[in-house]
């Protein structure tokens, strides 16, 4: 077998940023690091890429392991080269963001790894440079979100429009006004809007919505400038 000579072999490791949101905030997960260094302290969900795999495989692999669940939005975030930011080996990393409905998928969460969701505005300490790696995931985030529906995928089955519009405010840390959110968002006809009422934080009550995944599959393409621009990276 032949080799490059004389050069030096590196640790590659996928780092998953995953975003999830409980009904009020926009939360991450995160767990406590199993090992040393920086043993017991909070980490973001990560592991070393196999030789048989890809990144984009391996970091599937490490987000079935966390939540027992398949077919999770993720997208490839950067690659993080910097030589020093692993004080054990030089160690590079491909961070992925996943997005995660909490109120359907909690149940599944693998107790072993300790995690736990902080509010995206609250997160502790993390180890090595996995804040500068949330805060670029968050920027991204505000991004495609300002161009596609991808915030949809945090949503549980059927929501209200208050629920949405709660949403894009923990996202982009700012208010919207009502009436133009809702003409906005139905104008995508993105919604499909149901019968029956949530009566249980009002007393009129809010009409549930549903998306259309026809049409949702085509807004990756059409919706576009939904947030306006200066909001994308506040």
């Amino acid at each position: 077998m032949q080799h490059y000579s004389q050069q030096k072999r590196f640790l590659f490791a996928v780092d998953c940023i995953i975003f999830g949101y409980d009904g009020q905030e926009l939360k991450l997960l995160v767990i406590k690091r199993s090992f040393e260094p920086f043993k017991g302290k909070w980490s973001l969900v990560g592991g070393f890429i196999n030789d048989n795999e890809s990144a984009e495989s391996a970091a599937g692999r490490v987000l079935n392991d966390l939540t027992g669940l398949d077919g999770l939005y993720m997208e490839q975030l950067h690659c993080f080269t910097d030589p020093n930011r692993d004080s054990v080996e030089r160690t590079i990393s491909i961070a992925y963001f996943a997005l995660i409905d909490i109120q359907k998928y909690n149940q599944q969460i693998d107790e072993d790894y300790h995690p736990a969701w902080f509010s995206i505005n609250q997160l502790p300490e993390l180890i090595f440079d996995h804040t500068a790696i949330v805060e670029m995931a968050k920027e991204k985030l505000r991004y495609k979100a300002a161009l596609h529906p991808l915030l949809f995928e945090l949503l549980p089955d059927k929501f209200t429009m208050p629920q949405l519009q709660s949403l894009y405010e923990a996202v982009y840390n700012m208010e919207f006004d009502k009436g133009n959110f809702n003409r906005k968002l139905l104008s995508t006809k993105l919604l499909d809007k149901l019968e029956d009422k949530d009566k249980l934080n009002s007393k009129k009550g809010a009409f549930y919505y549903t998306v259309n995944l026809k049409k949702y599959s085509a807004g990756f393409k059409t919706f576009l400038n939904f947030v306006p621009s200066q909001y994308i990276n506040k």
